[in-house]
């Protein structure tokens, strides 16, 4: 194996590892939350908190990722995720963690996380042969699949065994063990444009702006996901576990099996993009797999009544994205001069997920005070549709999910035949 690649691997699992704590926290905090309040928007609004600190300096974060150390970005943003789980730990070990202080950490967490993803692609970018990126993309998609697995069944046994306390501190435990990996073992080659050449903070974002307006199809990608991040949050990855939790009797268990269910989709996934088995037209997949995802997943899940139906929509859902990121990332990867990556990166990041804080409120607002409350209406409309989700608590966020996998579907195919996509189809082929 290359020595770039083995260090890279090296990389990979400890930053895979403080994932896992992550992931852990905040399955923890969503159980807390909901069970504590009873309400969808309150869990979206956790989200939210997240997205929107992001979104807003994603537009002169690239800037100063290309100008500045990649490495020493992650170190100070993983530090400063690090403090905020030791604040968690404090207030729920002292008796006195409310609600509005998680959205508060989650908005230091949303702006640090705008500086760390841009620098983590680009670090990724540098430390990888170019020919292997779309094999790590799987690598990636395999390691956050198996951390969704893995999360439900770790958090539980220890919410179970000491409520947040042990989970945030293997979560703090994790971060020291990426943290010294990224310190000790990683080195990131930095160009002379990164010796902190003075710029205004908005220059970055023009320049970004300005490359994707060049590259119309690259564009058009981004437009297009920003739209499908929208289906995404407005069901999947929002009103899930309160719609599973109140269809489950409040079941933390049914909720960590579709979880679960969910991550070993991903998992085959990534599993399938590593081994290199990738169509050869990257824009193809990008837009089949999303259509296939939403479509299967979205319908499945609506139409589930049980852990068995929800577990096998979550796998139809999954296994497909791992396909979507490597499609796109493969094509910015080859499309993106190295030293604009941290720029263009971000502002991509500005733009997919500009729609996601939409999705996420607006997803909680339709499942607290429209759909719930109209499939216990007795509308003429509700017994067709009863014999579609059933009855009861959640049948109308299961209603969402299939107007979510409809739309969603139809958006990604009638997409992909867009004409400024035409000249990256050829390319791709070619």
């Amino acid at each position: 194996m290359d020595q770039s690649l083995k260090k890279y691997v090296i990389f990979w699992l400890s930053q895979s590892m403080s994932q896992l704590g992550s992931a852990m926290t905040s399955f923890a905090l969503i159980l807390w939350v909901y069970t504590k309040n009873n309400s969808a928007l309150t869990v979206s609004l956790m989200s939210f908190c997240s997205y929107v600190p992001y979104i807003m300096t994603s537009l002169f974060a690239g800037t100063y990722v290309d100008r500045h150390s990649k490495k020493k970005i992650m170190l100070i943003v993983d530090s400063a995720a690090a403090v905020c789980s030791l604040a968690v730990l404090g207030m729920s070990s002292g008796g006195v963690l409310q609600v509005w202080h998680i959205y508060a950490v989650n908005c230091v967490i949303g702006f640090m996380n705008s500086f760390q993803g841009p620098a983590s692609a680009v670090v990724t970018g540098r430390i990888v042969p170019k020919e292997k990126l779309g094999n790590i993309s799987g690598m990636n998609s395999f390691s956050s699949n198996l951390t969704a697995v893995l999360t439900p069944v770790l958090a539980a046994f220890l919410f179970a065994m000491g409520g947040l306390v042990p989970i945030l501190v293997f979560d703090l435990g994790s971060f020291i063990v990426a943290f010294l990996v990224l310190l000790l073992v990683i080195h990131v080659p930095e160009t002379e444009k990164e010796s902190g050449k003075k710029a205004s903070v908005f220059a970055g974002s023009k320049e970004g702006f300005y490359f994707l307006a060049q590259n119309r199809g690259i564009f058009m990608i981004v437009v297009t996901t920003a739209v499908l991040n929208f289906f995404s949050r407005l069901t999947y990855e929002n009103i899930l576990s309160p719609m599973i939790l109140s269809r489950s009797g409040n079941s933390s268990m049914a909720l960590g099996a579709v979880n679960a269910a969910i991550g070993i989709g991903g998992i085959a996934g990534g599993i399938i993009v590593s081994a290199g088995k990738m169509p050869k037209n990257k824009v193809k997949m990008i837009y089949v797999s999303a259509a296939v995802s939403l479509l299967c997943g979205d319908l499945l899940m609506g139409a589930g009544r049980n852990v068995i139906g929800w577990a096998a929509a979550g796998i139809a859902a999954s296994l497909p994205i791992p396909f979507i990121n490597a499609g796109q990332n493969v094509i910015l990867y080859r499309k993106v001069p190295d030293g604009m990556q941290g720029r263009v990166f971000a502002v991509r990041n500005a733009i997919q997920y500009s729609t996601i804080p939409l999705g996420i409120l607006l997803g909680g607002f339709l499942a607290d005070y429209v759909f719930e409350p109209f499939m216990k209406s007795g509308n003429p409309a509700v017994s067709l549709l009863q014999l579609l989700v059933g009855e009861g608590a959640g049948s109308g966020m299961a209603v969402m999910f299939l107007c979510t996998g409809v739309c969603g579907g139809l958006f990604s195919l009638i997409s992909y035949h867009k004409k400024e996509l035409k000249e990256l189809k050829e390319l791709e082929e070619g």
